[in-house]
């Protein structure tokens, strides 16, 4: 899935709080916002691998749950709301395609994510094709019409401007893979380590 609906499942993740304690709403939709987008800053380490703890994060969000309810501050409740939207995170990748380039002509690959637990990698489900794909874009905008109903000022602005990514995202999707190999060919070779491997092939 695209990084962009990431994040909005973690805003979506934060949702109850702005209805059953608002005081905390900024710091559990921040939290939220950081937990859908930070397991994919391994992209420049082993994607879907170093940052992504499918069962880690949920877990942890479990059982942070008792302690923000018991103590509910700010750092307890983005606690909670950030493991589940990273949680969230993995089983998104996990419903859509495994890790490669090209998703949609070359063969599929069988790693959606790591379960660090298990100490191997879990297959895809593949109900999302493939990033930026038009399904990808529905779920998305499906999870825009909450957080516009129901939250208000910048992050409204902000909410709209993921839409307006991700519909740029998959308009370009399948162009920006040529690009992105193009230009990989220009960095310093000192540099490739932090490229994925499907841009070097």
């Amino acid at each position: 899935m695209m990084v962009t609906t990431h994040v909005l499942v973690g805003l979506v993740v934060a949702l109850p709080v702005v209805f059953l304690a608002p005081d905390h709403a900024p710091a559990a939709l921040a939290a939220g916002l950081v937990g859908g987008l930070f397991p994919d800053l391994d992209v420049v380490a082993t994607h879907r691998k170093t940052l992504h703890h499918p069962v880690v994060a949920a877990f942890g969000a479990a059982a942070a749950v008792p302690l923000a309810v018991v103590v509910p501050t700010d750092a307890t409740i983005a606690l909670v709301t950030f493991l589940a939207a990273a949680a969230l995170h993995c089983v998104g990748d996990l419903a859509s395609c495994g890790i490669g380039a090209r998703p949609w002509t070359n063969p599929p690959s069988n790693r959606a994510v790591y379960d660090h637990v298990r100490g191997q990698w879990v297959p895809p489900r593949r109900w999302v094709r493939y990033d930026g794909s038009p399904e990808d874009l529905a779920f998305a905008s499906a999870l825009a019409v909450p957080l516009l109903a129901v939250l208000e000022g910048p992050w409204t602005i902000l909410v709209a401007l993921l839409i307006a990514v991700s519909v740029g995202y998959t308009v370009t999707r399948k162009r920006l893979e040529d690009l992105a190999r193009w230009g990989v060919r220009y960095l310093p070779p000192r540099l490739h380590v932090y490229v994925p491997d499907r841009y070097l092939a």
